[in-house]
């Protein structure tokens, strides 16, 4: 099985890192069209990003301000069944540091290649987000 891995330092509190990660207005302001669903262990979230890729997940861990996983119930094939997750350390009150992790893909595909370098592009907008309040408009995200 392969693992894409990214770390980054983000200049807020964990709280509002978590908030941004967990919730679907947080989710909708770096990563989804639209998301629901609510924070918690085995709640199940819709991630939506369009018509083609109306995809869901269930919470496999949680512990709040800390640690986020989620499990892919419905997706690409090539997603299935990855999870991928936050965990969160604060370094200190308005300063955290942020391990991402996708984990349990089949092979190191060209989707697999692909995912990591989105993956990364969109833990910019993240941070972008949470600093300087910028949202990128959906359709200029990678």
């Amino acid at each position: 099985m392969q693992t894409i891995y990214h770390d980054l330092i983000i200049n807020v509190t964990k709280e509002k890192v978590f908030e941004a990660i967990s919730t679907p207005k947080g989710l909708n302001n770096w990563w989804t069209l639209r998301s629901k669903g609510t924070a918690g262990l085995d709640e199940k979230y819709n991630l939506y990003f369009g018509e083609e890729y109306d995809w869901f997940a269930t919470i496999s861990k949680f512990k709040e301000n800390e640690v986020i996983e989620f499990s892919m119930t419905e997706a690409m094939e090539e997603w299935l069944p990855t999870r991928f997750g936050f965990i969160l350390k604060e370094e200190n009150s308005h300063r955290t540091y942020v391990q991402f992790y996708h984990a349990d893909w089949k092979e190191a595909t060209q989707e697999f290649r692909i995912a990591s370098y989105c993956w990364a592009n969109l833990l910019r907008e993240l941070k972008q987000y949470l600093e300087k309040g910028i949202i990128t408009p959906f359709e200029e995200r990678n």
